[in-house]
């Protein structure tokens, strides 16, 4: 289980100024924050206007590995600024993302396949989300075959099953997981994205029902939840779900967690 730290995105108004106004110890101190309380990845999304945003996306490549090792989560719809993007970054980076659109099958995932990066594949196409698993998974079938034909191991493939608001579609969660189950019993290498945020828009007490969600989905078998890991309550969550789901060894990431202060009761100022 891998957290991919979400707070580098231009849709955020800070990051938007910063990247503005290159505010370069803004992005340093935000990509050091995230990778310190656990990130195993930094999403990196500029958000800017399409003329402007292989520049930007560059820039923020740039800046974030000069303050950590961390690996990049490259996030943009536009192929040339993830083609710029690619020339500069130092570690292999993820690409956020392909799906079953076709100037994402056609443009994102040869640059993709092309660098050996692993994707994100999100479960729409043109028509948009599916409402049902056997819609979600005639999209991703499409994506697999494709992202095969690339050369792109299935291990490589992190399936986002996407998941709507249960405010308004009560049954989002169950049809996420519904298609994860199917996707391992066709696609067994494969792995899980999600973002964690969505299940609770709209609801008060947010972080209660993202835990929730966040459980559930690691029992199903998520691989990557994109998140903000200084969320204390999402981190704890994934720190006992791992130790109750047999996935941490006598349980010594979470008692280093407990003694480091990282779960429990907040250490005292």
């Amino acid at each position: 289980m891998k957290i991919v730290g979400e707070k580098i995105n231009g849709t955020l108004s800070k990051v938007k100024k910063a990247v503005e106004e290159r505010d370069a110890d803004f992005i340093r101190e935000l990509a050091r924050r995230q990778v310190e309380a656990g990130a195993h990845w930094l999403d990196v999304n500029a958000g800017t206007a399409p003329d402007r945003e292989p520049d930007d996306l560059i820039w923020l490549a740039q800046t974030v590995q000069e303050a950590v090792d961390a690996p990049l989560c490259l996030d943009s719809t536009n192929n040339r600024a993830l083609e710029a993007a690619l020339g500069v970054v130092q570690r292999t980076p993820m690409i956020n993302s392909i799906s079953g659109e076709r100037f994402r099958l056609e443009g994102t995932l040869p640059l993709a396949a092309g660098r050996g990066c692993p994707v994100i594949a999100l479960a729409l196409d043109e028509t948009g989300i599916p409402k049902d698993v056997e819609g979600r998974m005639r999209v991703v079938r499409i994506v697999m075959e494709r992202t095969r034909k690339a050369g792109l191991p299935d291990a490589s493939v992190f399936i986002d099953p996407l998941v709507a608001a249960i405010a308004t579609s009560q049954d989002s969660g169950l049809v996420a997981w519904g298609t994860m189950r199917q996707v391992k019993a066709e696609y067994p290498e494969a792995g899980f994205a999600m973002g964690l945020s969505n299940i609770s828009f709209g609801l008060p007490a947010r972080t209660l029902v993202n835990q929730a969600f966040f459980t559930i989905s690691m029992a199903e078998g998520l691989s990557l939840a994109i998140t903000d890991p200084n969320n204390r309550a999402i981190m704890e969550t994934l720190y006992a779900t791992q130790a109750v789901l047999g996935q941490d060894r006598f349980c010594l990431n979470y008692t280093r967690a407990f003694r480091a202060g990282k779960i429990g009761p907040k250490p005292k100022v």
